[in-house]
C-alpha cells in the first residue's frame, strides 16, 4: 500500500491575519494565541506512524521558514487562488491516499483519520461533514487522478459547501464523523 498522508492547512498565527472572525468576538491577539496553541495541540494529537503529516502553509514565503510549527514536518506552500484551488493543489501533490484537514478542529483524533483512510480503502473519496454545511476533512484514494473540475464552483464558508463539493469528487463518497471547527467566539463554548 502507498504511504498515507495527512495534509494540515495552516496559517502563520499573527493577529489580524488568522481567525479574524474569531477575533471579532475575543480580540485579534487572543484569536491568534488560540490558533497557535490549538494547531500545536492538533499536530501532537494526530501524530501517528501510520501516516506522514504535511503542512500546507500560508503565506507561502513566511510559512516555509517559520519556527512556529515543528521543523521535522514537511511543508508545502499553499500558493494562490481560492480555497478550492489551494486544497486541490495540495491534494494533487501527494502520491497515495491522502486526507486534508483544517487546523481549527479541536475534536479530531487519530481514530477519525484512521477511519477516513479505511474508507479510502473501499471508496475513491471521503468527507468529514461539519454542522455548518461544510466539511472538516476531504480525502482521495488517488489524489493525482482528481477529476478536472475538482473543487471548482464551490461556495466556500456557505451552508451548501459540502453539497457543492460532492459533484466534483470521484464517487461513491464515504463519510466519517461530523466534527465542528472554530470560526467565531460562540464556537468555543
Amino acid at each position: 500500500m502507498r504511504q498515507q498522508t495527512v495534509i494540515v492547512m495552516v496559517k502563520e498565527p499573527w493577529p489580524g491575519r488568522v481567525k479574524t472572525r474569531l477575533g471579532q468576538g475575543i480580540g485579534l491577539t487572543r484569536a491568534a494565541w488560540w490558533y497557535r496553541h490549538q494547531t500545536r495541540a492538533l499536530l501532537r494529537r494526530i501524530a501517528d506512524p501510520r501516516w506522514r503529516i504535511v503542512l500546507a502553509v500560508s503565506p507561502d514565503h513566511a510559512g516555509l521558514a517559520s519556527r512556529v510549527w515543528p521543523r521535522y514536518l514537511e511543508r508545502l506552500p499553499q500558493g494562490s487562488g481560492d480555497l478550492g484551488k489551494r486544497m486541490a493543489r495540495m491534494l494533487r501533490a501527494t502520491p497515495g491516499p491522502t486526507v486534508l484537514i483544517g487546523s481549527d478542529i479541536p475534536g479530531v483524533s487519530p481514530a477519525h483519520l484512521a477511519r477516513a483512510f479505511s474508507i479510502l480503502g473501499r471508496r475513491p473519496s471521503v468527507l468529514g461533514p461539519a454542522p455548518d454545511g461544510g466539511y472538516w476533512l476531504i480525502g482521495l484514494r488517488h489524489p493525482g487522478l482528481a477529476p478536472s473540475g475538482f473543487l471548482q464552483n464551490v461556495r466556500w464558508s456557505h451552508p451548501k459547501t459540502l453539497n457543492d463539493t460532492l459533484p466534483t469528487l470521484p464517487g461513491p463518497v464515504g463519510y466519517v464523523n461530523q466534527l465542528s471547527d472554530v470560526d467565531k467566539a460562540s464556537d468555543l463554548a
